[in-house]
């Protein structure tokens, strides 16, 4: 197995892509970003099990090559303006696999993460925020400390953002999202009233984020396997038959194309779609104001009391929402303060 160079960067190989990039590409670059470009693109990096098996090579090198295509590929997301990335890095379902397997991706997911604090500069330089998401508690507690103080020194970077999922499900997060609501209401900083889809995509991992704009799943295979179901409903999908450590600027180009051939019709719906929620928050706040009244308005005067009701209603809702989101951000940033060496 060949070792980068001790001057290559290995997160960020920006001489490299250039180097690489032909004048049709520079060119294709520039065409598709004046056209909607995704601001946040998902991927599904699947593929390096069957490249090793393809090259004949162990599975530890095919995962290797996998990275090393993560990296190619985030250069050129940046290069394109898309300014938010989320991978597939590990899913809980992976556990299942050999012991031998998981050690050997584990030890290289620490690797490359001690590789990123190495690479501190670049971070600062390039803005990049890096955030983990999945349940950390499976990780071996020193990848946890390693993750957490990358989180920790890029979190108030914001001209790019790199969402890894690490022992990660969609299934899974949200019933912790569901977990977290109901010791809201249990602690007395909701009501069951304040539960909304808006509210329970607060409590996702991917709080933090807008959801994908186009999703890209490597290997040919036609499915999520899991991955960001709650936040894909109204994403552009772009299934690629190529294994990921093939996947190649052009595969690139060909799903942003795609996604600009569709962003008007998932635009339109998307829109439909949060008109619909924002009516039913605002009947739900009606229901309930009437509720607590007993069912009391006719006349004019009635009416307009009941109109300043639901406003109070609303904004003692909302109060109460903000002061969850709150609690619970608390208690995310805690979880992570507490994986950090004393001296950050």
């Amino acid at each position: 197995m060949m070792e980068p160079t001790p001057d290559a960067s290995e997160w960020f190989p920006e001489e490299k892509c250039k180097a690489k990039k032909t004048w049709l590409q520079q060119t294709c670059c520039r065409i598709l970003r004046r056209g909607p470009v995704p601001q946040h693109v998902a991927f599904i990096m699947d593929g390096n099990r069957r490249f090793a098996r393809k090259l004949s090579v162990e599975r530890a090198e095919g995962h290797l090559k996998g990275f090393d295509k993560l990296a190619e590929t985030l250069q050129w997301c940046l290069d394109l303006g898309i300014t938010e990335v989320t991978v597939y890095a590990f899913s809980i379902e992976n556990f299942k696999r050999s012991k031998e397997e998981v050690d050997g991706l584990m030890e290289l997911a620490k690797q490359k993460f001690k590789r990123l604090l190495e690479e501190k500069e670049l971070i600062e330089k390039h803005e990049v925020c890096v955030r983990i998401l999945g349940d950390l508690t499976m990780l071996p507690v020193e990848l946890q400390q390693v993750v957490a103080e990358v989180v920790h020194i890029s979190r108030n970077n914001t001209k790019a953002v790199l969402n890894v999922c690490f022992a990660y499900t969609a299934r899974h997060e949200i019933a912790n999202a569901t977990k977290e609501l109901a010791e809201g209401v249990q602690l007395g900083l909701l009501r069951p009233s304040d539960i909304s889809e808006e509210l329970l995509e607060q409590c996702l991992y991917t709080n933090q984020s807008r959801d994908p704009d186009l999703l890209v799943r490597t290997s040919g295979e036609v499915r999520l396997s899991d991955f960001l179901l709650w936040q894909s409903s109204y994403t552009v999908l772009s299934f690629v038959e190529v294994l990921w450590p093939e996947f190649s600027i052009w595969h690139l180009f060909s799903a942003v194309l795609h996604y600009q051939m569709n962003h008007h019709a998932v635009q339109a719906e998307k829109e439909r779609s949060l008109t619909e929620r924002r009516e039913q928050v605002q009947q739900s706040d009606f229901q309930c104001t009437m509720a607590e009244l007993g069912n009391m308005c006719n006349g004019i005067d009635e009416t307009n009391s009941v109109q300043q009701k639901v406003a109070q209603y609303r904004q003692d809702r909302e109060a109460r929402i903000d002061r969850f989101l709150t609690h619970l951000n608390n208690k995310r940033l805690q979880f992570f303060a507490n994986l950090l060496p004393a001296e950050s």
